[in-house]
């Protein structure tokens, strides 16, 4: 059964700013894809991930911004607009604020993840771009990872990992 573990990470000054600057530019996708969702569907055509990913890609090219995130971190966000337009409705789906919505993105590949123990009390975790970032070890893992979610909530940045915990 897969279940969530969340941590609180103790970034550096660098990697607290990668953290915002990779958040807002998976807030900038969502929202970019999402009006061109809504384009789609005006005009009575339909727009999906595959597409949507490959013009990711082009973008990438023509924007250099972009480059700075994680690709698999862009891409999952795509998949998960995909998800929610799918489930709720293209027009339904809301638009990422930056007041209203707190930064996160997901690394769903488990083999860039690697997870370390330093001592009783902290662990450290190999995130892409990011590289080593310290969380605190408040209870143990439980199984095998399979993604990890970096987001902030009231100001801290805290870790998530999916584990399958074969329950």
């Amino acid at each position: 059964m897969l279940s969530g573990r969340r941590y609180l990470l103790d970034l550096s000054p660098e990697q607290e700013g990668m953290c915002a600057e990779f958040g807002a530019i998976c807030r900038s996708v969502w929202n970019t894809a999402l009006e061109q969702r809504r384009e789609y569907r005006r005009r009575g055509a339909w727009m999906n991930y595959a597409p949507q990913c490959a013009e990711l890609a082009d973008a990438k090219r023509e924007h250099p911004w972009l480059k700075a995130a994680p690709s698999h971190a862009l891409q999952q966000t795509l998949k998960d607009l995909d998800r929610a337009c799918r489930d709720h409705g293209t027009f339904t789906v809301r638009w990422r604020s930056k007041a209203r919505w707190s930064p996160s993105f997901r690394f769903p590949d488990a083999k860039q993840i690697s997870v370390e123990r330093l001592g009783r009390k902290w662990g450290r975790v190999r995130l892409p771009k990011l590289g080593w970032v310290r969380f605190r070890w408040s209870r143990p893992l439980g199984g095998e990872i399979r993604s990890a979610t970096v987001s902030r909530r009231g100001g801290r940045w805290f870790v998530s990992f999916l584990v399958d915990d074969q329950a």
